[in-house]
């Protein structure tokens, strides 16, 4: 701020008067010399007791903020260095009369190998250290600071895991600043066992897109040279999980989840409202997944109510999904691309109709079977972009990924799991309430939810006390 002087991190501004606390350690330290006390700890004690108000004079009071931060030091060294003869080693304590025979024998419990560790992991905190010092000095102190190009190489180490535990989480705090790397990729997490997790545990009803999507992202993430984008498109009825799903996925792939420099989020009536203006919104998008692309090495791209797109759109991110043929060509084989439609959705449900007449369970309904009905109507319909486009034509969608519509113990399932997010307690009959609120049909047999689980967190605030 102007007007106000600050002093750099390598500048101390010069004392003004000597701390008294330093010679009152030095007289303390003085005692054990040569087995007896010298003039300077006699005078010292005799200060102490001499001082009429009976508080700690401030030479006390230095030396309590000395132990304190050398206690602090202590317990972080011993946090950093976890088990390298500490937690859980039966190694023999040294007294100072060992320590006091200079370098550490070869043979003893405290041998060569393990004294050279401690010196690497030493090193090697020092320079994770040193690295973190320098950033936050220069987000303060802007003057003579000159960001290095190349990251400082850090000594070879092997930190137990209590060490590792820490460093990660001084790495995320770090990363928190700001950038960690000069593209935006760098909060890439690819957390796919999370996903899965988090899929079966939270996804309901959807067997199908459990399956496909998880082992889809795994593969393609686990390709070393993939020859194209994945391309994924979601189809189902609206609050089937179609947007829940590409919104776990951004929030396992990457650290900050949708607001991630590398995740973008076009809805077509939001994004691309009038035809007149098509031309236009290609060149933006054009123009906003390349720099994407550029920037970041692992991008995710989602297409909400894709059926609405003008096909002109589609046909104009078509090169970015295609097979990379390095001729002038953004590379963008490392993005992912999710589409989300409703179209489908009808004859989904009637597939789901007809298993449950037949009495076979809806577990039972594979995906190629489904996946088949599911394109031939894509292509029939000549209202969707899909059919004008050549996404399809090309074969350009690596999946078809059917969201089958729910039942009532799956909007249950969903009032539970909104109670649990509000840390509400819920019984039985409060979620039954909530879920005989939804509209279910066909009209005959009443089976699926109209608006799937859509507004059932709207719906317990009926519940709140």
């Amino acid at each position: 701020m102007a007007g106000v002087a600050v002093t750099p991190p390598h500048r101390f501004p010069p004392a003004a008067t000597p701390i008294a606390g330093g010679q009152e350690v030095r007289s303390r330290l003085g005692r054990f010399k040569g087995g007896r006390e010298t003039a300077d700890t006699q005078q010292g004690r005799g200060r102490l007791r001499s001082h009429p108000t009976g508080d700690p004079p401030p030479a006390a009071m230095g030396q309590g903020r000395l132990r304190a931060r050398l206690g602090l030091a202590c317990c972080l060294l011993l946090l950093l260095l976890g088990g390298s003869g500490g937690l859980g080693s039966q190694g023999v304590a040294q007294g100072p009369w060992e320590e006091e025979q200079g370098p550490v024998a070869e043979g003893g419990p405290w041998g060569r190998v393990r004294y050279e560790a401690v010196k690497k992991h030493l090193g090697a905190v020092g320079a994770l250290s040193k690295q973190y010092w320098q950033y936050l000095a220069c987000k303060v102190w802007r003057e003579g600071c000159e960001e290095e190009e190349e990251p400082l190489p850090f000594p070879g180490w092997s930190l137990p895991l209590v060490g590792q535990d820490y460093l990660e989480i001084l790495s995320a705090w770090y990363c928190s600043f700001g950038k960690c790397c000069k593209t935006g990729d760098c909060r890439v997490v690819n957390n796919i066992t999370g996903l899965e997790a988090d899929l079966h545990g939270q996804l309901h009803g959807q067997h199908l897109a459990k399956e496909v999507v998880v082992q889809a992202v795994r593969g393609f993430l686990q390709s070393p040279r993939p020859e194209k984008p994945l391309v994924l498109s979601f189809h189902g009825w609206s609050g089937t999980g179609k947007n829940f799903v590409a919104r776990m996925v951004a929030s396992h792939l990457y650290r900050d989840g949708m607001k991630s420099e590398c995740v973008r989020l076009f809805i077509s009536l939001f994004h691309f409202p009038h035809h007149k203006y098509v031309d236009s919104y290609k060149a933006q998008l054009k123009k906003q997944i390349s720099e994407t692309v550029q920037l970041c090495k692992q991008s995710l791209f989602i297409f909400d109510e894709a059926e609405k797109l003008h096909f002109s759109l589609l046909d104009a991110i078509k090169p970015f999904m295609a097979h990379y043929d390095n001729k002038g060509q953004v590379d963008s084989r490392r993005s992912i691309f999710l589409f989300l439609s409703n179209l489908g959705g009808n004859t989904i449900n009637e597939v789901a109709l007809d298993f449950w007449r037949a009495g076979r369970a809806r577990e039972e309904i594979s995906m190629e079977f489904l996946e088949q009905r599911l394109q031939l109507e894509l292509q029939e319909s000549a209202e969707n972009g899909y059919a004008q486009s050549r996404l399809l034509e090309e074969n350009l969608i690596d999946f078809f990924v059917p969201f089958l519509p729910l039942e009532y113990h799956h909007v249950k399932l969903c009032a539970r799991d909104a109670f649990l997010a509000r840390g509400l307690p819920y019984t039985e009959a409060a979620l039954d309430e909530v879920a005989r609120m939804m509209v279910f049909v066909p009209k005959g047999e009443k089976l699926f939810s109209a608006q799937g689980c859509k507004s059932v967190s709207q719906r317990i605030n009926y519940f709140l006390p």
